[in-house]
C-alpha cells in the first residue's frame, strides 16, 4: 500500500496505540474524582500537560486539551469573538481557511460581527501589508491558517504577529493544524493555536488548543470547571498521553526528516510535470508535505479510484469537503480556472513516507491519465 493521503489523517503510531492502551487500562479514573484512582489519572494528565509545553515551548497552563482541530479552531474564534464583543466586533480572516473556521466567522457574521475576509494571491498568501490595511481599533480577532490543506501555502505568520502586536485590542489565532511537526511555529508571535493528534500518528477525537495565559475564551461547552473552565467534560486522560506521545515522536522525526520529505515532494512534481495533461497548483514555496496538482478534463474522483483499485491511497479536496461536488474553493481562491479548480487532486506525504513510494506512484499515476484520456477522447 501507497498512502499518500497523510493531511486526512495519518496512521497512528504503533507506540501511541500501546500508550493508550496503557493509560486507558491503568489510569481510568476520572481525573475529577477524589480517591485515589482518580489522584493517579489526574497526575498522569498534568504530567502531559506539562510535557505538552516542554514540547512546545509554552506553560502548562498554556494547553488546553480538545477534542481536534475543529472544535480547536470553533473554541478560539467563537470564544475570543463572544468574550471580546464589548470591545470591538471587527473580525479578520483569509479566504483561505480550513470550513471550521469559515463556518465560524460565518455563524459570527450572523450574530452581528463584521468579518473581513482578505484576499489570498495566487500563491494562497495573505501579506503582512493586507493585514495592516484591514486592522483598525475596533478590530479584536485575526485568524489565519498557518498551513493550507490543500495546497500547503505557508502564511507569514512571524510579520503578521508583529504587526498585530501593535494592536493591545487585536488578538491572533493560528490554525496550525497541517504545519504542526512539519512546519514551525514560532508561538511567542501568537495567542492561541490549534493542534489536531490525528494529523501527526496520533489517535482521532484528541487535539490540543494553546491559549496564551492572559487570554480568555467564552466556553463552547458548560458543564464543569475543566481545562481552564473553557471546556467542560470528563478529560480524556488516555487520549491526552498518547497524543504528547505522538508529538515528541513527529517533532523528533522533523529534526530529521524534513529535508528528505521536501526532496521526495520536490521529485514527484518535477516527474508530475512530464505527464501530459498535468498541471501543478501548489506553490513552489510550500510545505514539506502537500502537492496539488490537476489533470483538466478527467473528474478527479475517478483518478482517486483508479489509484485505490492499485493500493494507492491519494485525495481531492480536503476530507471534510471531498464528498462535495463542486469546485475547490481554495483552487477558486487563487485564481484557477473552474476546470484547474474542478481537477484537483492532493498528494499528502509523511516521514514514513519514501522515495521507492514516489517512483511507484508516478509510474501507477501515469498509466492512470494515459488511459482515462484515452477514454475521454473517445467519448
Amino acid at each position: 500500500m501507497i498512502y499518500f493521503d497523510n493531511s486526512a489523517t495519518t496512521k497512528p503510531y504503533k507506540e501511541v496505540i500501546d500508550t493508550y492502551i496503557k493509560s486507558a487500562t491503568d489510569f481510568f479514573g476520572n481525573p475529577s474524582s477524589l480517591h485515589p484512582l482518580g489522584k493517579a489519572s489526574e497526575r498522569l494528565l498534568l504530567q502531559a500537560r506539562e510535557r505538552a509545553a516542554q514540547l512546545l515551548q509554552v506553560k502548562a497552563k498554556e494547553i488546553v486539551f480538545t477534542s481536534g482541530g475543529t472544535e480547536g479552531n470553533n473554541l478560539a474564534i467563537k470564544g475570543i469573538a463572544r468574550q471580546n464583543r464589548n470591545r470591538g466586533t471587527h473580525l479578520i480572516t483569509s479566504n483561505m481557511e480550513h470550513a471550521s473556521s469559515l463556518e465560524a466567522f460565518q455563524q459570527l457574521e450572523a450574530e452581528g460581527f463584521k468579518v473581513t475576509f482578505l484576499k489570498a494571491d495566487h500563491n494562497g498568501i495573505v501579506s503582512p501589508e493586507q493585514v495592516r490595511d484591514a486592522i483598525s481599533h475596533d478590530t479584536i480577532l485575526v485568524s489565519l491558517i498557518h498551513v493550507n490543506n490543500e495546497i500547503g501555502s505557508i502564511q507569514p505568520i512571524e510579520q503578521i504577529g508583529k504587526l498585530i502586536g501593535n494592536y493591545p485590542k487585536a488578538l491572533f489565532h493560528v490554525d496550525h493544524v497541517q504545519g504542526i511537526g512539519k512546519v514551525p511555529l514560532p508561538l511567542h508571535r501568537v495567542d492561541l493555536a490549534t493542534m489536531s493528534a490525528h494529523k501527526f500518528h496520533g489517535l482521532k477525537g484528541t487535539g490540543l488548543l494553546y491559549v496564551r495565559d492572559s487570554v480568555l475564551l467564552n466556553p463552547l461547552l458548560s458543564g464543569g470547571s475543566q481545562e481552564r473552565k473553557v471546556r467542560a467534560g470528563t478529560e480524556n486522560v488516555p487520549g491526552a498521553v498518547a497524543m504528547v506521545k505522538a508529538l515528541r515522536m513527529v517533532l523528533e522525526k522533523s529534526e530529521q526528516l524534513t529535508e528528505s520529505l521536501f526532496e521526495i515532494n520536490r521529485w514527484l512534481e518535477a516527474e508530475c510535470v512530464k505527464i501530459p495533461g498535468v498541471f501543478i497548483n501548489s506553490p513552489g514555496d510550500r510545505a514539506p508535505h502537500i502537492l496539488n496538482l490537476s489533470v483538466p478534463g478527467i473528474k478527479p474522483e475517478v483518478i482517486v479510484q483508479a489509484l485505490a483499485e492499485k493500493d494507492i491511497y491519494v485525495s481531492t479536496k480536503s476530507a471534510c469537503s471531498s464528498k462535495q461536488s463542486e469546485p475547490s474553493r481554495i483552487l477558486q481562491g487563487i485564481g484557477l480556472s473552474e476546470d484547474r479548480a474542478s481537477s484537483g487532486i492532493r498528494l499528502s506525504l509523511t516521514y514514513e513516507n519514501t522515495m521507492d513510494e514516489a517512483k511507484e506512484f508516478i509510474n501507477s499515476f501515469t498509466e492512470v491519465v494515459i488511459s482515462l484520456k484515452k477514454v475521454v477522447e473517445k467519448e
